[in-house]
C-alpha cells in the first residue's frame, strides 16, 4: 500500500483495527492505528484507541503518551479521563506536591480553551476598532450608547489578549513528555557516571527543560529536577 490513505482506506483500517480490539486481538489493533499514524491519518479518535489498546497490553507508558497526546489534539471525552486515571492509578511513581507546585501560567491555560480565546479576542478587538472609527460619525445623542459598548468590547478584549498571549508563551516554552522506559535513572549531571538523584518509572508526565547531547533535563511534578536519558521519555 502506498504512503498515503485514502479517506475510505483509513476508514477501513480503523474500523478493522476496532473490531480486533473488541475481539481481544490488541497486538493487531495496535498495528492499524499505527499504520493510520504513520501514514498521516491520525487524530484524537485513533490516539485514544491507541492509548486504550497500550493499557490493555499494559505498557503505561505508551498509553500515557497516546492518551494525552489526544487530549492535546482536542479530545475531551469522559471515556479518555477515565483512562487516564486507570494508568496513573497503575504507575509506579506517586508523586507528592503534583496540584500545588503545578506553576500558574500552564495551569491557567490548560483550564481555557485555546480556539475560543483566540476568537473572543480577535471578535472583541475588531469589534471595538469598527466602533471607534464610525463613533465620530454619529450624532451626540448615539455616541454615549455606543462608547459604553465599545468599552465593554474593550474590557473584554484586553484580559482575553492577555489569555492568549500566554497560550503562546506556554505553547512555545512549556514541553512535556511522558516516561516510556520501564525504570530511569535521573542524574545530577549529563553524563552516564553521575551520580543518581532518584528514579522514575513508566507513564509519569514530566516536564522537559533542556537538553544536553543524549540527556534531558527533566521536572517532576513536585519540582524535584535531574538529567536522564532521552531515549527514556516521549514529547507529548
Amino acid at each position: 500500500m502506498s504512503d498515503y490513505y485514502s479517506p475510505e482506506e483509513a476508514q477501513d483500517v480503523f474500523l478493522k483495527a476496532n473490531e480486533a480490539y473488541t475481539g481481544g486481538d490488541f497486538a493487531r489493533a495496535r498495528e492499524g492505528y499505527e499504520k493510520l499514524l504513520s501514514h498521516g491519518r491520525g487524530g484524537p479518535d485513533v490516539l485514544y484507541n491507541l492509548g486504550t489498546t497500550y493499557l490493555a497490553q499494559g505498557d503505561l507508558g505508551r498509553a500515557v503518551l497516546s492518551l494525552e497526546q489526544a487530549k492535546a489534539q482536542g479530545g475531551h471525552a469522559p471515556d479518555l479521563e477515565a483512562n487516564l486515571a486507570v494508568a496513573r492509578a497503575r504507575q509506579v511513581d506517586k508523586v507528592v506536591g503534583e496540584s500545588a507546585e503545578e506553576e500558574f501560567l500552564p495551569r491557567v491555560t490548560a483550564a481555557t480553551d485555546g480556539s475560543l480565546v483566540a476568537w473572543t479576542f480577535l471578535g472583541t478587538w475588531v469589534g471595538a476598532l469598527l466602533l471607534l472609527l464610525v463613533l465620530r460619525r454619529m450624532s451626540p445623542g448615539r455616541r454615549m450608547a455606543v462608547g459604553i459598548v465599545m468599552a465593554l468590547l474593550f474590557a473584554v478584549a484586553i484580559p482575553s489578549g492577555a489569555l492568549l498571549a500566554a497560550h503562546a508563551y506556554v505553547e512555545h516554552t512549556v514541553h512535556e513528555a511522558v516516561v516510556l522506559s520501564p525504570m530511569l535513572v535521573a542524574r545530577e549531571l549529563p553524563q552516564p557516571g553521575a551520580r543518581s538523584i532518584f528514579e522514575v518509572h513508566a507513564g509519569l508526565k514530566v516536564r522537559l527543560l533542556e537538553d544536553s547531547g543524549r540527556f534531558v533535563r527533566i521536572r517532576l511534578p513536585n519540582g524535584l529536577e535531574g538529567w536522564t536519558e532521552r531515549d527514556g521519555v516521549a514529547k507529548i
